[in-house]
């Protein structure tokens, strides 16, 4: 059988339990999937094909590729995660069992990957060759996964990365 997150061909599948969902909520992937699933840190060439299966059908699959998205730290998975649109409740559900944030905004709001901010301050962007401007929204942020005080973002169309101290959750 393939793989229905991976795409990998002619693999053993597992039943995986995709938590915060419905309960009994479950998905068969490949044993790398499921073992990768529930790492801080996956590995990016095992996703690849994430750019084709996060549009399932299936809101389990779904839930699960918005979460590695969020966990892999290449400019790929970051833009993949811009793109995914989950109706209200897969969202919720995606969001529900995804690890607890220590990114917090300059009045110590947690922030999470898909949040709106807004700058407080303008900030010179280096080699952007212009300001981002005090007020500025930032749409679908992501969190930068080994630093707390960072986040990206874009802004006039290019991905930079802000600090948490200059931005208020809107």
């Amino acid at each position: 059988m393939t793989c229905p997150l991976c795409t990998t061909p002619d693999t053993p599948l597992i039943e995986t339990p995709v938590p915060g969902g419905p309960d009994g909520a479950s998905v068969h992937i490949c044993r790398i999937c499921a073992e990768q699933t529930g790492t801080p840190a996956p590995d990016p060439d095992h996703f690849c094909a994430l750019g084709v299966t996060m549009w399932s059908e299936t809101p389990a699959i779904q839930v699960l590729a918005a979460r590695l998205l969020a966990r892999i730290p290449e400019a790929w998975a970051t833009d993949l995660a811009e793109q995914l649109y989950l109706d209200d409740e897969t969202r919720a559900w995606a969001d529900n069992g995804a690890a607890p944030t220590d990114h917090k905004d300059s009045n110590g709001v947690p922030l999470s990957s898909g949040d709106t901010v807004v700058l407080i301050k303008d900030l010179p962007v280096k080699g952007g060759g212009f300001t981002a401007k005090r007020g500025t929204a930032v749409h679908k942020i992501s969190l930068v996964a080994d630093n707390p005080a960072h986040i990206e973002g874009r802004v006039e169309g290019q991905r930079i990365v802000i600090l948490t101290e200059f931005v208020k959750k809107r």
